[in-house]
């Protein structure tokens, strides 16, 4: 079988939710196929840098996702014959292909939250508004495709539940990029972890970071680290919204080494997020045997259960409760065991196995 993997939406900067998902998969995909003769593992490009951050493969290049050519990109891989594409998005071009397709939905956020990322060209921002104004667009893409991808049963339960597609729904989630810590290590930890607390994410309205602001200023001995790279006009926003606490360090960025030191000793990692497809950080945290303090949303239930404090999205009150209550050891050390459990519960190598599975079966139908 030739499997060919669309690798244009890994970032060559550093990763969002979706480069890193893509990154991941193929990394497993790539272990997972390396001593079986009966899959050829490829992976589509668009940016020749983007080899650095992929494994060793045969490899061929097509247009931009951002590209008006990007209509036509099942004309280009036609030449190359693939029994199956893989695709981490919805978005890929199928006219005119002679292969199984296999694309993702990662979540359906952007129907109720439909601003898109600010660093999108505004021609593409513009299609991105209109395309989520009806369910209608979203159901002509899935369909083009022979199976759909996402991340979550959460997701999956809200795609049957609009009927987006005709075609079988399976989930591929995502997992922790790095082993979980020994238990041992982790409630070695807990005795030495600080008075940090870290969010990790984007800044658009529905990621509620306001709501961490406001909870930084009820926990003046924490500081409250927010990670993630930012605009000045947003940071100046956020800013303005904390008021008076002065216990807030943007880091604009931070690299993936930083990351992690800073999981290994911080208080907890904090979401108020309003909506996601999986929220990649709090298993992220998790490997890393640091507490996780969330909002209320099925979701988070579904990818932390009982391994996490929760608190209504807009609580700052709670939050700042969710936080104080982790100085109870036996309660932070329970937290901590059940973190580690959700991670090696699930790994990047179950979700390689769960894709290839499907394009076998694809595969197997023609």
């Amino acid at each position: 079988m030739k499997f060919l993997f669309d690798a244009r939406y890994i970032r060559t900067d550093h990763h969002d939710g979706i480069s890193r998902y893509s990154a991941e998969l193929l990394r497993a995909l790539a272990e997972l196929t390396r001593d079986e003769p009966r899959v050829r593992l490829a992976a589509l490009i668009s940016d020749p840098a983007q080899l650095e951050h992929v494994p060793r493969l045969p490899h061929l290049t097509g247009p931009a996702v951002t590209s008006p050519a990007e209509a036509l990109t099942s004309l280009e891989l036609n030449r190359y014959r693939p029994d199956v594409v893989f695709s981490p998005m919805q978005t890929m071009g199928s006219w005119g292909r002679r292969h199984k397709l296999i694309l993702t939905l990662h979540d359906l956020i952007y129907y109720e939250h439909p601003r898109p990322p600010s660093d999108l060209p505004l021609p593409i921002q513009w299609g991105w508004r209109a395309y989520h104004k009806a369910w209608w667009p979203q159901r002509v893409a899935l369909n083009r495709a022979d199976a759909v991808v996402t991340v979550s049963e959460t997701s999956r339960e809200q795609i049957l539940a609009h009927r987006l597609t005709k075609r079988e729904v399976r989930v591929v989630p995502n997992a922790a990029s790095s082993a979980a810590v020994p238990d041992t290590e982790a409630l070695a930890r807990l005795a030495t972890r600080g008075k940090d607390l870290l969010y990790m994410g984007s800044f658009l309205p529905y990621k509620n970071v306001e709501t961490l602001l406001r909870a930084a200023a009820r926990l003046p001995e924490y500081t409250l680290h927010v990670l993630s790279r930012i605009s000045p006009a947003r940071e100046a926003q956020l800013r303005a919204s904390a008021g008076t606490a002065d216990n807030v360090v943007f880091h604009r960025g931070v690299t993936e080494a930083e990351y992690q030191d800073l999981l290994s000793s911080c208080a907890a990692l904090l979401t108020a997020s309003r909506a996601e497809g999986y929220g990649l950080p709090l298993i992220e945290a998790f490997a890393a045997g640091a507490p996780v303090v969330c909002s209320e949303t099925p979701i988070f239930r579904e990818v932390a259960g009982d391994a996490a404090g929760y608190a209504p999205a807009d609580d700052d009150a709670a939050f700042a409760a969710r936080v104080r209550e982790l100085t109870d050891p036996q309660l932070a050390q329970s937290r901590v065991v059940a973190g580690l459990e959700r991670v090696r519960a699930h790994t990047w190598g179950d979700s390689a196995r769960r894709l290839l599975h499907l394009a076998t079966e694809l595969q197997q139908r023609s």
